[in-house]
This record gives structure tokens, sequence and C-alpha cells, in this order.
């Protein structure tokens, strides 16, 4: 394989289901937070990457604002379309969260985000405890039931695992914390992901997420922010993060 053939953008993605743009987004985004464009570097012309692609103009202009939207790119008349600076960068859409993990996170992405849920999730534990009803607990524990049964190598048993992390920011009853539960649920799924599939992590997370509910269940805020402390950090050390 030459590097040309590596090149992410030489590597159709077999995806019938999506529309034409979304799949050129899809191809330029992983160039792009792949490092394979330099924030301030030019996107290939639309008529150069039409030809080349065999996509229509239209479709590839419709891409480029998909990934203007999400800040990976801006757009001048005489410069053509460029790569933004990383802080530029949307970092906790859902799109380009998915991108940052295709193209292989890197060390620094992982400790960024680690971090926010360092700030995020204890907090959020603490506030719950204090402010969660019945019917939030009732949720949390059958979320907890479907983990263990399941298990965070299947799709279920993470989709537990979100809706449990979920389920404590909305226990916080603060529409700001709520705001950020898709995009940190995410993180908790991607993260996972990465230290399941990839790294072939196995420990048993159970006992942390226990912790975390029980303090929740006891209406003890200190005891639900440390567990959750502790969660991360056994999570962050998962995903290979000392």
């Amino acid at each position: 394989m030459t590097q040309e053939d590596d090149h992410p953008l030489s590597r159709r993605a077999a995806l019938p289901s999506r529309a034409v743009h979304d799949r050129i987004a899809h191809d330029l985004a992983i160039a792009i937070v792949g490092g394979h464009y330099q924030p301030g570097e030019a996107l290939p012309g639309e008529e150069r990457y039409s030809a080349e692609q065999g996509v229509s103009r239209t479709a590839y202009r419709e891409a480029v604002r998909v990934l203007s939207a999400k800040g990976l790119v801006y757009s001048r008349t005489k410069s053509g379309t460029r790569i933004n600076e990383r802080l530029r960068w949307n970092i906790l859409d859902l799109d380009v969260l998915a991108w940052m993990f295709e193209a292989g996170p890197t060390p620094e992405f992982l400790r960024d985000i680690f971090e926010l849920r360092t700030v995020v999730e204890p907090a959020a534990a603490q506030f719950a405890a204090l402010r969660r009803d019945r019917q939030d607990i009732s949720r949390m524990g059958h979320a907890l039931e479907e983990m263990r049964r399941f298990g965070l190598q299947t799709v279920e048993g993470r989709a537990a695992d979100q809706n449990f992390h979920s389920l404590i920011l909305m226990a916080t009853r603060n529409e700001a914390l709520i705001n950020l539960a898709t995009s940190v649920t995410a993180v908790v799924a991607w993260t996972t992901r990465f230290a399941r599939d990839e790294r072939k992590e196995s420990r048993d997370p159970m006992p942390d997420h226990d912790a975390v509910f029980d303090a929740i269940l006891r209406g003890d805020p200190e005891e639900a922010r440390l567990k959750m402390l502790a969660l991360i950090g056994n999570a962050s050390r998962d995903a290979g993060m000392l």
C-alpha cells in the first residue's frame, strides 16, 4: 500500500445508507482530526475534489458547510476553505467525538476528556445525592441491573452504562448540567469502547458504579462525589491514562 493509498481521502467508505455529502464530510473530517491536514492548511477546492472523487460540487459544498458548523474549517472568498485551530473545534459535538475516536484518540485528547469528566461528574453525583427522587433511584438501579446482565462488551451493556451516567446528571435538577448529559454520556461510551475493544481491558466496573449508586441512594453527597472520582480514575486507567 502506498502512502497515497493510505490517505483517508483515498479510502472510499462503504456507507451506502448515508447521503453523499455525509460521506464526504466523514472522509474529510477523519483526514482533518487524524492530522493529515494541519491548522491553516487548505482543503482541496471543490472542482478538484469533485473530479477526483466522482461526486458533485454541490455535495462537496454541503459537506464543507457541515464541517464549518462543527468548527473544523472556515472559508474565505479568496483563500478557500482552511482548517481551523483545534481550539475552535466543537469537541463535544457527537460527530466530532466519533471522528476523533475513529481516527485514533491522542493521549492529550483522552486526558482532556477525562479531565472534563472529573470536573463535571463528581459534582453531578454530589447534587444528585441531594436532589434525587424515588423515580431517579429506580431508573438508576435498573440501569445497573442491565449493565450487570449484559456487560460492557455488548451494545446493550454500554447503553445501560450511558443511561446510568445520564440519569445522574438528570437527577441534579440543574439545567446547565443536564444540557451536558448527551456529550458527557457520549464521552463515557467512547472511552469505554476504546478501553474494551482497543485495549482489551476486562476489569469489572460494577463495584465502582454500585458504590456511586449506594452513596446517591443514601443521600450522602460527599461520598457520592468521592466514589464518582474513584470511578473516573479507574476508567482513565482502563483507557491507558496514568
